[in-house]
């Protein structure tokens, strides 16, 4: 099979079924556990947006003039407590419209400890489960994508908002009581989530009471004690024993390697 790349396909199952899209095909990835497979960059990379060739990818699977103009692109979609919509600056207000503006949920997930996230409500439980996570919980339900970035601001203050990906891929993590973690979160900031809720308006953050905690199992057959990262632009073939896949990595007996960082890349597969 050959195509282009793009994230690992996810489904909450147990465990998790994963497929490797290329191009417009699909390759289910759990039937291949314990078995051999190869990947070779064929030194092509295309635009996910355009389609066009390019010598580089920018941002995850870019072309330069798509990275530069699309708001998609912009510093904001990872820092959404920077949003400037308001100021008239965004650079494609439809497309905000239809991916800032819909309902987004705070959260909390286990992937290498406690931390704070945020989501839009389409990708609940996707984000979870590409970022490596063993449980989460939702926490808030919020208006649109800047109130979330102010909330996880917030929160923020007082747990991580980053995955140790590491120690993620390890399985370093311990169980934890969500539930626990959030109500004594929540207690630390309770004052300065009410100043918020206040600039904010009413019905802006809305509490998650009643939402419980998932837990999510990866298809793993052996975890790596030393994580080695295999990299098409220093190796163009990457392969090894698939033994398991876990949040956008594969991992082999030869390494892990991130797919969703090669976004784009032409890749030929083997297995």
């Amino acid at each position: 099979m050959q195509g282009t790349l793009s994230k690992l396909k996810s489904s909450l199952q147990a465990p998790v079924e994963y497929a490797l899209p290329l191009g417009e095909q699909r390759l289910d990835l759990n039937p291949l556990l314990g078995q051999s497979i190869r990947l070779t960059y064929t030194s092509q990379i295309f635009c996910t947006h355009c389609g066009r060739k390019t010598k580089k990818s920018f941002d995850q699977g870019y072309c330069y003039p798509c990275f530069r103009k699309l708001a998609q692109c912009d510093t904001c979609i990872v820092k959404p407590e920077n949003c400037h919509f308001d100021q008239g600056t965004c650079r494609e207000p439809d497309w905000a419209q239809n991916f800032c503006f819909q309902g987004h949920t705070v959260y909390l997930s286990n992937s290498s400890g406690i931390k704070v996230g945020i989501t839009r409500n389409d990708q609940v439980p996707t984000r979870w489960i590409d970022q490596g996570a063993i449980q989460a919980l939702p926490v808030f339900q919020v208006k649109n994508r800047f109130h979330s970035g102010l909330v996880e601001i917030t929160l923020g203050k007082y747990v991580s908002d980053k995955t140790r990906w590491q120690a993620m891929l390890k399985n370093q993590v311990d169980t934890l009581d969500m539930q626990a973690q959030r109500d004594a979160l929540l207690e630390q900031c309770r004052l300065e989530l009410d100043v918020l809720r206040e600039q904010l308006g009413e019905g802006s953050i809305e509490p998650m009471t009643d939402a419980a905690a998932i837990s999510i199992e990866y298809p793993v057959l052996e975890y790596p004690s030393k994580v080695v990262s295999l990299n098409f632009d220093k190796n163009p073939v990457v392969e090894g024993t698939l033994l398991g896949i876990k949040g956008q990595y594969l991992i082999l007996d030869s390494g892990v390697i991130n797919i969703r960082k090669f976004t784009g890349y032409e890749v030929e597969v083997a297995c």
